[in-house]
């Protein structure tokens, strides 16, 4: 028989509801998943799956996680349950790839940090995540062909005067940016209860055109939400070279309490950290933030 370990997802409070959502719910691997109570009076659950340890022992997620096509896919089945989850209750999404032993260990840690889970939870309620992306678009370098030179300057002396333009065009393009960003934070402190910066998106994670320069999240009442897109969008309007991207609601993914301390867990490698808002998109950073980790035996 296959050894398996116990990969959690969330938790909540404990409701009927909640084993109504996750009924037939398959989650990562395409293993079903469960319940686990504690907490005192075992008023909090945490949403668990049997999965192979073969994957997601120590080992073999360390291996795993430096494969995006491969981390992608159980993002993708994390984020799923985490959002049926959202449905029905507040959650405290737990970091991507947490695996525990078996379902005691679970119930233990539930008993352990009871108190923080329930007070996160309180602090959390009728609350949820947006997330705000800026990014520049510099002005295209042109090429040596495209400029001719001027009647009264060599060859060396125009390329070098394109290229300052080029420069200074640059500089006004990230001076926009700045004010951008300023005035995006300001109309999202508006708002926002809480706000997140998380590292900027680079390389495989990057999406869309144009640079990203900041990348940022913000809880924010559950009411306000449109009112909050909306008004952070017009911060941007009439800035040329400028693109905002406002992606959510999501659960609080980087508003949720830290899961163990250094001496109850081990930390792995860390995992990209946001909500998967788009194909290509993988949990992990938000989570800034967000690592991945292995309960201690």
């Amino acid at each position: 028989m296959t050894e398996q370990v116990v990969y959690a997802y969330a938790v909540a409070r404990d409701s009927p509801e909640l084993a109504e959502a996750l009924s037939g719910l398959e989650g990562v691997a395409r293993s079903p998943v469960h319940l686990v109570r504690g907490g005192q009076g075992g008023e909090l659950v945490a949403a668990v799956s049997p999965v192979d340890a073969a994957d997601f022992g120590e080992v073999p997620l360390r291996r795993h996680l430096e494969d995006l096509t491969w981390l992608e896919a159980v993002a993708r089945a994390h984020h799923g349950v985490i959002e049926a989850l959202t449905e029905r209750t507040t959650v405290l999404p737990l970091r991507l790839a947490t695996v525990y032993l078996d379902d005691d260990r679970v119930h233990a840690m539930l008993d352990r940090r009871g108190d923080v889970f329930a007070d996160r939870l309180a602090r959390l309620a009728a609350h949820v995540e947006w997330g705000v992306k800026l990014y520049v678009e510099p002005p295209a370098e042109e090429p040596p062909s495209a400029v001719p030179a001027s009647d009264d300057a060599g060859p060396g002396r125009s390329y070098l005067r394109r290229r300052r333009a080029e420069r200074h065009a640059r500089d006004d393009v990230y001076r926009t940016a700045r004010s951008a960003a300023e005035s995006v934070a300001e109309a999202a402190r508006r708002y926002a209860v809480e706000h997140a910066r998380h590292r900027v998106q680079q390389g495989e994670l990057a999406r869309g055109p144009g640079e990203n320069v900041t990348n940022d999240a913000y809880l924010v009442p559950l009411e306000r939400g449109e009112e909050f897109r909306a008004e952070v969008r017009r911060a941007v309007e009439g800035m040329s070279g400028i693109r905002v991207e406002v992606t959510g609601p999501w659960a609080p993914y980087s508003f949720a309490a830290p899961v163990e301390t250094h001496d109850e867990g081990r930390e792995g490698a860390p995992a990209p950290g946001e909500p998967p808002d788009a194909p290509g998109g993988v949990p992990g950073e938000r989570p800034a933030h967000r690592g991945t980790q292995r309960a201690a035996p």
